[in-house]
């Protein structure tokens, strides 16, 4: 059976605020197991994107739970928080009692940082400059799609500490069980 998990990253058209309902995204970046590909969605091509998540096995990012996908949830017509989801940022808190940045798990993980950062990407919105935004989010999936593939062969994530040592992060991102074969969460 072909591996249907999702790897994605949002940039949004503005800076984060206290209310998540107020955000716009700019783009979805999206990394889809079953045929290998990297793909970023505009706004008017969400619709394509939400039939593609409904049959995920499971939505995998990195602060996803509490960034990205309360934020889709401003599109979506459903709740994608119902849907099955690795945050791996969720699972580093539980392992260590704190929460780090992708692009320093990154660095001591898989040798390399993310391009940016996402005030970038919403300098780049202003000034109209979509095909950068779309690089910088396809940049993020990759690292995120790097740590997550790390992470589930050897169970262990990184990070350096304050004294400049490499220390390791205990994890788990085996799935767990058989995902549904639709994810629905709109009631009908």
């Amino acid at each position: 059976m072909a591996n249907k998990e999702v790897v994605l990253d949002i940039e949004t058209q503005t800076a984060a605020g206290p209310d998540f309902k107020q955000m716009k995204i700019s783009v979805i970046g999206v990394y889809f197991y079953e045929t290998d590909e990297y793909r970023c969605f505009e706004e008017s091509e969400f619709g394509e994107l939400w039939p593609r998540l409904e049959h995920a096995d499971r939505i995998i990012g990195y602060n996803s739970r509490y960034f990205d996908v309360p934020i889709m949830d401003n599109y979506y017509p459903g709740d994608l928080n119902k849907f099955p989801q690795l945050d791996m940022l969720e699972e580093i808190k539980a392992a260590l009692g704190f929460r780090l940045k992708l692009d320093d798990v990154a660095a001591a993980t898989i040798g390399h940082r993310k391009s940016g950062h996402g005030l970038q990407a919403v300098e780049w919105w202003k000034e109209g400059k979509i095909q950068e935004i779309k690089d910088y989010c396809i940049q993020d999936v990759k690292v995120t799609k790097g740590v997550y593939e790390y992470g589930l062969k050897y169970n262990a994530l990184a990070y350096e500490d304050r004294l400049g040592g490499r220390r390791a992060i205990p994890v788990d991102f085996v799935l767990k069980q058989e995902a549904p074969s639709i994810n629905l969460s709109m009631g009908f």
